[in-house]
């Protein structure tokens, strides 16, 4: 969830036989990212922040203390009407009619065929009310796809599907601070909400404007997601990095967001998930429900053909996306993300493969052209619990 294929290019849209392609779409906190130093990258056709410092000191301080990042490219979709639920149950494999309001439930947008269109993140605003949180890259495809589902649903009429993110905000905290960096941006009266916020909760609160706090994230850290009016962002942003000071919180950037993303073993649309695998071959079969949905007689039907590994190694050289694995000299799949861990000190890799391989099965893996010897492990390579 909460990112698409990773693509450091440079943000300049001037394509190859030198016309201008459309200019890209840039966050409300655009010109903070400047100012900060920001190295930018055309991101999903958005100018986001790659870095500000070192990748390894801004992983780092979310796995010590806090990282704040701008995740407003990030597509914010709402579904309102007296058909939402029916709508959203059609068009899900979990079932959102089930979730009590202010609970959010991650889930997957399957084509016809049981291909995985988009993981994503569903919340439960109201009684007729939700809002989905997508992959940049596929904010179009899916808020179209829910549109024509919603149509297709028994009351079309009674859905609305609305696609707010150019209006909208997203800001993440991370970290083992960010409770405490959080419970500052909140008035006193409120702060209580905090304590009560679950995992995978969302509350709605105040922080000098209407927000929804959620306590959801894409590091295998404690975190919050505060979403908001565009026009609060620069406000909630600047405040919670001079709160943030005492706490040790650093801005940032997408490439310390895929390392760490990586250690907690969550899969990143692109790499790990895409419209030729199924739910099934990406280990996420349990978070379908015994409901009707647009692809459920494809996937009942479908073979599985692959699964998805950890592997770690020794040394400090990292598989790629692409390198191939291998099993006793034969071909059993290829490495879809991989990194020297800045957590761990060792490489660590997800990769698709064969099923019904053994934890602790060692594998060979060709990275440019020299093989290197890598062992199955238990997912997720890191978590807080376990270091």
């Amino acid at each position: 969830m909460s990112g698409s294929t990773v693509s450091w290019a440079s943000p300049d849209r001037e394509s190859i036989n030198g016309g201008i392609m459309a200019p890209l779409l840039e966050t409300a906190l655009i010109s903070e990212h400047q100012r900060l130093g920001a190295k930018l990258t055309d991101f999903a056709g958005w100018a986001m922040p790659l870095r500000y410092r070192s990748d390894r000191e801004e992983h780092a301080a979310v796995r010590e203390r806090a990282g704040i990042f701008d995740l407003s490219h990030m597509a914010q979709i709402e579904v309102e009407g007296p058909g939402a639920s029916e709508a959203l149950d059609a068009s899900f494999v979990t079932q959102p009619s089930t979730m009590p309001i202010g609970r959010a439930r991650y889930t997957l947008l399957l084509a016809q065929d049981g291909g995985i269109i988009d993981d994503l993140i569903v919340y439960r605003l109201g009684t007729c009310s939700f809002l989905i949180v997508a992959n940049a890259a596929n904010r179009l495809v899916v808020r179209d796809e829910l549109a024509a589902r919603a149509r297709a649903s028994n009351d079309g009429s009674a859905v609305g599907v609305t696609d707010t993110t150019l209006h909208r905000a997203l800001i993440a905290i991370q970290g083992p601070e960010s409770a405490a960096i959080v419970r500052e941006l909140l008035p006193k009266a409120e702060r209580p909400i905090l304590d009560e916020l679950g995992y995978y909760r969302m509350s709605e609160v105040h922080m000098g404007g209407p927000v929804r706090l959620a306590r959801t994230g894409y590091t295998g850290e404690t975190g919050y997601e505060l979403m908001m009016p565009a026009s609060a962002a620069a406000n909630v942003w600047e405040r919670a990095r001079k709160i943030g000071e005492s706490h040790g919180l650093l801005p940032c950037g997408l490439a310390s967001r895929d390392t760490l993303r990586l250690e907690a073993g969550m899969a990143l649309y692109g790499h790990e998930l895409g419209r030729d695998v199924s739910p099934k071959d990406v280990g996420l079969a349990g978070l379908v429900k015994d409901h009707q949905f647009v692809g459920r007689a494809a996937l009942a039907e479908r073979p599985q053909n692959w699964d998805l590994y950890g592997l770690e190694g020794a040394g400090r050289r990292a598989a790629r996306a692409g390198c191939a694995v291998n099993l006793n000299g034969h071909p059993i799949g290829e490495i879809t993300s991989g990194v020297l861990s800045p957590t761990l000190g060792h490489p660590v890799a997800l990769a698709r493969l064969t099923p019904g391989l053994s934890e602790g099965t060692a594998v060979e893996v060709d990275v440019r052209g020299k093989t290197f010897p890598m062992t199955i492990s238990h997912l997720p390579f890191y978590s807080r619990t376990r270091h």
